[in-house]
């Protein structure tokens, strides 16, 4: 089903759960070894197109897997870094002493936190005094954003990209060796019962923000809780779109949701960089309340070994034309 290009809900949500389909599939296949009457065309048949399927969701799968080839590379030298976590903290959540100790712990030079409510706001307040630079857009409709920093926020701007009613942030930092970088954080909304029934405002709002990055040509990273994985069409697009590398390639899966439900998880929350910066640390972090676990990443801006990447293949005028036109149709419909 997520062949098919429609952006209803219904056919999105099979995006997801590839990992869960794998292990099920691998599960069925020995017991149907049994079952299956060879004289039958139709058991045949069936046997065949489920170890269709266990090699199709491997291929999709392999790139996130340590057994690839790694897109963003460790570190070459001493440079400069930046730490940074992102978060969605549940608005119901009212664990907040768990996360204020995690921050403190891991020690970010910017935090990114969604799904903050006027509760969250004033819980966070004691981040004040540790970060003192902050953007603070509280919401009751599980979009609020707050974001901390130690290094100054240049030229921030609070966006509504797609719908008037979901905030994204876009600022920028001097590292300590003088050079500036862009910085988008977003949470986009899903398309799932009860939030949206398709996934077109979502997507547009991932390739907006990754035609912005390519034609600014400037070092930059995209972080938040996306609401899609990492091996969607959608993201693949946007990779393409954007030009920027995703850390879990050749690493691993990175899953930060269900955090309650072991069975059902899968990478919701991200963080895409430009091929100047390379990857020195990610880590899925504890839980604290939330449905989501925070993710931790440090990267190392060296922009002199930027061809030594593995970058994703550029856009094609197909991708650019089907970027335009799911742009176009969320916006007009909004």
């Amino acid at each position: 089903m997520p062949l098919l290009r429609f952006d209803a809900w219904w056919i999105r949500i099979f995006d997801f759960p590839r990992q869960q389909i794998f292990f099920l599939i691998a599960l069925i296949l020995p017991v149907l070894h049994f079952w299956v009457a060879p004289e039958k065309s139709s058991d045949g048949l069936l046997a065949a197109a489920l170890v269709a399927c266990l090699i199709y969701q491997a291929y999709r799968m392999y790139p996130y897997t340590p057994l690839a080839s790694a897109q963003a590379k460790p570190p070459g030298r001493a440079s400069d870094r930046l730490r940074l976590m992102t978060a969605n903290v549940l608005m119901d959540n009212r664990k907040s002493g768990e996360l204020l100790s995690l921050i403190e712990n891991v020690d970010p030079d910017i935090v990114f936190l969604v799904e903050t409510d006027a509760w969250w706001a004033d819980q966070l307040k004691p981040l004040r005094q540790h970060y003192p630079h902050y953007l603070e857009h509280p919401l009751e409709n599980t979009y609020g954003l707050v974001l901390y920093s130690r290094l100054e926020l240049i030229e921030p701007h609070l966006r509504f990209l797609i719908q008037d009613d979901i905030p994204s942030l876009y600022f920028r930092i001097k590292l300590p060796s003088g050079s500036l970088i862009d910085l988008y954080a977003i949470h986009p909304r899903p398309p799932v019962p009860g939030e949206h029934h398709r996934s077109t405002e979502r997507d547009a709002e991932l390739l907006v923000v990754g035609k912005q990055v390519k034609e600014a040509n400037r070092p930059a990273l995209v972080f938040g809780d996306l609401n899609d994985v990492a091996w969607s069409h959608t993201t693949h697009l946007f990779q393409r779109i954007s030009g920027l590398l995703d850390p879990r390639i050749g690493r691993g899966i990175f899953a930060t949701f269900h955090a309650q439900i072991p069975l059902l998880r899968w990478p919701l929350d991200h963080v895409f960089f430009s091929d100047d910066f390379r990857l020195a640390e990610m880590r899925v972090l504890p839980g604290v309340g939330s449905d989501h676990f925070p993710v931790l990443i440090e990267v190392s801006f060296e922009p002199e070994g930027a061809h030594q990447q593995e970058e994703p293949p550029p856009a094609d005028a197909e991708d650019h034309q089907e970027a335009k036109e799911t742009i176009e149709k969320a916006k007009e419909d909004n």
